[in-house]
């Protein structure tokens, strides 16, 4: 009896001890570092405060583990990162160096490196590179999928629409993901496919599990929603984008040119700053410096094409090259022949749709039409590559013909580029719709190109 009770009481406290034991805590969630690493790694925005901690501790961990070649990728790719996101170049040389040190470390199929290699080379625009180091990745290791996104960057910047196409069909194979239907998004924009653009960036956008990443696809389907000259939407996205992720500053500048459309002139003006102050793009300062040309301030506007100037000559000291957007201001701003030789020669290494636009109208301020409008095509016909419907596009299409006296397409393009967002420009969309009304109504002469007339 005695044995049996002791039994019990044995038995009984085994399973008292498994029935009340502690439940094991979760695991605790990653910190921000981790966060960021996995962001970067990852190919997708990663929070600026995140970032920070990333590199202080992976900087750590190469002084205590200098042989550590995949640490060193990641310290590279972090400072690229912080790079674009700041669009402070100064970063990219000590990011060049981190990867290189890497590729020392192991130099043979180190595809981590290449890819920050890669990613480093984009952010310079330096696209011939990018495509050397992305192509270099994908042959040591085929089915990693963040390499193609890379690819579609490099193939993009040089006008390859045929292998952006293959190599969006690649990556939709191996993988799906907010990042990957983001990716898509920007191919079916180029293509001219806008409804199916905005559609995956909307599902990019709702299933993208981290603040940093999904304000950056709200602000790319802001930026979709303004190309169409869809005010109110595109202000809806920048805003939520900027209460998502207040360092989002790019919404912040697309906040910025909604408002100036929307006739809120003061708030789109102290957009503009803030977000200049945060992150000193100089395509933005030439949005604000038109943006004051446009209400007669004159002086005001040139304070920010200085600042575009500084900002150019500061980026090419990191290995950005800047070529394009100088272009287009001394096409119209400063000497169209310094932005004829810029752009000839930006087109020459790397000859991509906005090039050739900027280069025709870059021609065009020169009185060099019949060469303007031969690349104007390029931009602006599908079968050229030209099948994103840009409104700025059509605009320099139909001022070149206007030039030219060819009044019926100069008549269609000016329309079409009207059509596409009455509000392109604060500058180039009243003198689109001056123009128009000084061609007049079409006459009889004014035969369809495909029917026979002008061309």
């Amino acid at each position: 009896m005695i044995v049996s009770l002791a039994g019990c009481l044995v038995v009984g406290g085994m399973w008292a001890w498994r029935w009340w034991r502690p439940v094991e805590a979760p695991p605790a969630p990653p910190g921000p570092g981790a966060l960021a690493q996995a962001a970067v790694m990852g190919g997708v925005p990663a929070a600026r405060s995140g970032l920070a901690v990333l590199i202080a501790e992976q900087e750590r961990r190469v002084r205590e583990r200098p042989k550590d070649a995949q640490a060193w990728a990641v310290l590279g790719m972090a400072y690229v990162e912080q790079g674009r996101r700041s669009a402070d170049a100064s970063y990219y040389p000590t990011a060049e160096q981190a990867l290189r040190t890497s590729m020392s470390v192991r130099p043979r199929a180190n595809v981590p490196a290449l890819q920050g290699l890669a990613a480093l080379a984009s952010a310079r625009r330096d696209f011939p590179a990018a495509r050397e180091w992305a192509e270099e990745a994908q042959r040591h290791d085929v089915r990693r999928w963040t390499t193609y996104p890379q690819l579609i960057d490099a193939y993009g910047g040089l006008g390859e629409h045929k292998a952006v196409k293959k190599a969006l069909d690649q990556l939709m194979e191996l993988r799906s993901a907010p990042a990957v239907s983001a990716r898509a998004a920007g191919v079916y924009r180029d293509l001219g496919w806008r409804e199916d653009a905005a559609a995956v960036l909307a599902d990019a956008a709702a299933a993208a599990e981290q603040p940093a990443e999904r304000a950056a696809w709200l602000e790319r389907a802001g930026q979709l929603a303004w190309e169409r000259g869809e005010r109110e939407v595109a202000l809806r996205h920048f805003a939520e984008a900027l209460r998502t992720d207040p360092d989002q500053r790019a919404a912040q500048a697309g906040w910025g040119r909604a408002l100036a459309a929307l006739g809120r002139t003061s708030e789109a003006l102290s957009a503009y700053r803030a977000a200049l102050a945060a992150q000193p793009s100089p395509e933005w300062a030439l949005e604000l410096g038109e943006l004051y040309e446009s209400l007669g301030l004159g002086r005001a506007a040139q304070a920010q094409y200085d600042l575009l100037l500084t900002g150019a000559r500061n980026a090419a000291a990191g290995g950005v090259d800047e070529d394009l957007v100088l272009g287009r201001y001394e096409a119209d701003h400063g000497d169209p022949r310094e932005a004829v030789r810029l752009l000839r020669a930006e087109w020459a290494r790397q000859p991509s749709t906005a090039v050739a636009d900027a280069l025709a109208w870059a021609l065009h301020r020169t009185g060099e039409d019949e060469e303007a409008l031969r690349l104007a095509a390029r931009a602006t016909e599908a079968r050229d590559g030209g099948g994103v419907r840009s409104a700025l596009f059509a605009y320099h299409r139909g001022m070149i013909e206007r030039s030219l006296e060819r009044s019926g397409p100069a008549r269609r393009h000016l329309a079409e580029a009207l059509q596409i967002n009455p509000y392109f420009s604060p500058l180039h969309a009243p003198a689109a719709r001056t123009a128009l009304r000084e061609l007049g109504e079409p006459g009889v002469g004014d035969v369809p190109e495909e029917l026979g007339g002008e061309g």
